[in-house]
C-alpha cells in the first residue's frame, strides 16, 4: 500500500508524552494541588498547546489514578488514596520482581557498572536532599532490568501503575527513610552479579514494598528495612 499522507505523526506523540509528563509531574510535586479542578483550556494555555493532547493526558492521567473525571461536570486532582497507593504498589513490586528475574541471566556487558553508578548518584543525591535527582537515579537503576528483561508488557504495566506511587516516592526521597534504599540497591547488584536471578528478584521487590506509607500519605520515619 502507499505511504499514508499524514504528516509529523512522532511529532504529535511526542508532544502527547511531554503534556503527560508535564501534567504528571505537576501532581506529583503539588503544582496542582489535591482536589484541584483540572480545566482544559487553563491546562492548554499553560503548556502552549491545543485541547486534545490536554484530553487524552487527562485520560492517561485518571487511568493512573492521579485525577479523578465526571463526565459532563469537572476533573480534578485526586485525593491521595491509601488503597489505590497500595494496590499500585503490590503491582509495580510484582512487575519489577519479574522484570529482574528474567534480565539477570540477560543482562548487558556492563549492567553492573551501569547499576553501581545510578545507585552511587542515588546516595549523593538523597545527601544534598535533592529529590528530583534521587528519583531520577532511582528510576535509572530499576530501568535497567526493565530494560534488559525482554518482556515489553512490563514496562507498559508499569506506566499504569507507578504515577500514582510518585507523590508517595517523593516525600519518601525527602526524609530519612530512602537511606535505607541505598543499601537495599547494593544488595541488589552483589545478587545479580552472581547471576542469582531469584535472589536478585526477591530483593528488587522487598525493596518496593518497603515503600511505607499510612492514610494520611507517606511515613517518612526512618526505616531499617
Amino acid at each position: 500500500m502507499p505511504v499514508p499522507p499524514a504528516h509529523d505523526v512522532h511529532k504529535r506523540s511526542l508532544l502527547r508524552d511531554d503534556v503527560y509528563a508535564s501534567l504528571r509531574d505537576a501532581i506529583v510535586d503539588g503544582t496542582l494541588a489535591p482536589g484541584e479542578r483540572l480545566r482544559d483550556a487553563e491546562l492548554g494555555s499553560w503548556l502552549g498547546v491545543s485541547r486534545t493532547p490536554i484530553r487524552e493526558a487527562l485520560l492517561r492521567l485518571e487511568r493512573a489514578g492521579l485525577v479523578v473525571a465526571r463526565p459532563g461536570h469537572s476533573t480534578t486532582v485526586a485525593e491521595f488514596d491509601p488503597a489505590s497507593t497500595l494496590s499500585a504498589q503490590q503491582v509495580s513490586a510484582a512487575m519489577h520482581e519479574l522484570a529482574a528475574r528474567l534480565a539477570v541471566p540477560l543482562l548487558p556487558d556492563g549492567a553492573l557498572h551501569t547499576l553501581a553508578d545510578a545507585n552511587r548518584r542515588f546516595a549523593a543525591a538523597l545527601a544534598a536532599n535533592d529529590v528530583e535527582a534521587a528519583m531520577a537515579a532511582d528510576d535509572a537503576f530499576h530501568g535497567v532490568f526493565v530494560a534488559a528483561c525482554g518482556n515489553p508488557l512490563v514496562a507498559e504495566v508499569l506506566e499504569q501503575t507507578t504515577p500514582v506511587l510518585r507523590r508517595v516516592e517523593r516525600l519518601r526521597f525527602a526524609s530519612l527513610q530512602a537511606r535505607g534504599s541505598v543499601a537495599q540497591h547494593e544488595r541488589i547488584i552483589e545478587l545479580a552479579g552472581r547471576a542469582d536471578a531469584e535472589g536478585t528478584a526477591l530483593a528488587v521487590r522487598d525493596n518496593w514494598l518497603s515503600l511505607r506509607f499510612t492514610a494520611a500519605g507517606p511515613d517518612t520515619r526512618r526505616s531499617t528495612a
